[in-house]
């Protein structure tokens, strides 16, 4: 939908939304011929899709494989092309980085390199985030950069920001993870001739690190990527006329919300406990985005069971949130991550809208057979929450 559409007909209401995002949903067929979500058989989940509808979306464009932040940006409303955020101001912010006019960000991976520089893990093993905070300040006191004020910090497991603050600074810059193992690290590449300067300072930055982590056996080196600055968003509460809170534990999401004017509400650190905070401010806000990365995580390793297990988790809470009465409750994915193919893919991804006033379809499962010939079809997901929103009842008639 049109940001400026929504801003015209989107209506004050006492409905409550509540969004479940189950980061990298969508799978493919496993080692008994069937999905996650149908080796899953989430008894919940196929209950509302039984008594609601399903479909597919589309998160960024057919045959696009897209990334977490685009995806979300997505569901959120808003184009993913037109709105596009780096990696890097989202992780900043994320952890309650207060970026300024003249920061440029980037997400970091530590990794492990063997002898000659080849990846043998990308993502180090997940080191625990208390390590990654010991060689953040190592790097953060030990690589001074002509001109700039350097600015590393931890975000979770492998996960690091990367904040560079100077005048002139450029966002076109290269991702320097190959997105595979068995090969070196990228090199620091301008993509425009701009942004040339702040390459070679990026260059230095990656040599010194190595040099300083290189005696290390694991997360002995770094990649980087989603170079950007604090982008000027349109905020939820205002175009949409609603107070919104965000639960989520990963920083890069708690970032993205805080970007689009959420309010980010300290959760804990399991779907326990973001189940818990929804109930506590249950009467504080009208929509809840609700995160829960564990299935993403799950695919991108390749463990088929453990993604299967994942769904069965978040599956277990569904009662919890249906107790609370809203009047619109709606899950989906950000992306597929199909554990066969640990990683990323382009697949549509399933999606069901339970609660007030929905046109029941001939589903009676949530997965991706079912949804696939679902009554909301396959859709681009940027209109998903206009579909919620309509449903309880938030947007107005368009003309006459």
């Amino acid at each position: 939908m049109d940001i400026e559409l929504i801003r015209r007909l989107s209506t004050p209401a006492d409905t409550k939304v509540v969004l479940c995002v189950m980061d990298g949903l969508g799978g493919m067929p496993g080692p008994r011929g069937r999905t996650e979500l149908e080796e899953a058989t989430p008894r919940h989940l196929d209950r509302l899709a039984a008594e609601g509808t399903v479909g597919m979306t589309i998160p960024v464009g057919y045959g696009i494989t897209t990334g977490s932040g685009p995806g979300h940006l997505a569901l959120f409303g808003y184009d993913p092309l037109q709105f596009e955020i780096g990696r890097g101001a989202l992780e900043a912010t994320g952890i309650d980085f207060a970026l300024g006019p003249d920061d440029l960000a980037a997400r970091g991976n530590l990794c492990t390199v063997d002898a000659a520089g080849i990846i043998t893990d990308r993502r180090a093993g997940r080191v625990d985030t208390e390590t990654t905070a010991e060689i953040c300040g190592l790097l953060e006191r030990e690589i001074h950069l002509p001109g700039v004020e350097l600015f590393v910090k931890p975000v979770r497991e492998h996960r690091f920001a990367l904040i560079l603050r100077g005048p002139g600074l450029h966002s076109g810059l290269n991702e320097t993870d190959p997105q595979r193992e068995g090969v070196a690290p990228l090199g620091v590449v301008a993509l425009d001739p701009a942004a040339e300067p702040t390459a070679v300072l990026v260059r230095q930055f990656v040599t010194e690190a190595r040099r300083l982590l290189m005696d290390r056996t694991q997360a002995n080196a770094l990649t980087l990527r989603g170079w950007d600055h604090r982008p000027n968003m349109p905020q939820m509460p205002e175009l949409w006329k609603l107070r919104a809170a965000a639960v989520a534990v990963y920083p890069m999401y708690r970032g993205l919300s805080r970007l689009v004017g959420m309010d980010v509400l300290d959760c804990g650190t399991n779907i326990e406990s973001q189940v818990e905070t929804i109930k506590q401010h249950w009467h504080d806000y009208d929509f809840f985005f609700l995160h829960f990365k564990y299935t993403d995580s799950a695919g991108e390793d390749g463990d088929f069971a453990r993604k299967t297990q994942m769904i069965r988790d978040f599956d277990a809470h569904i009662p919890s949130l249906l107790a609370l009465k809203p009047n619109v409750l709606v899950v989906a994915g950000d992306h597929s991550t199909p554990a066969v193919m640990a990683d990323h893919s382009w697949h549509p991804v399933p999606v069901l809208i339970s609660g007030d006033h929905v046109r029941t379809d001939a589903a009676h499962r949530f997965n991706e057979p079912e949804c696939i010939v679902g009554g909301l079809g396959t859709f681009p997901a940027k209109e998903l929450l206009p579909i919620a929103f309509a449903h309880a009842r938030r947007l107005s008639r368009f003309g006459a």
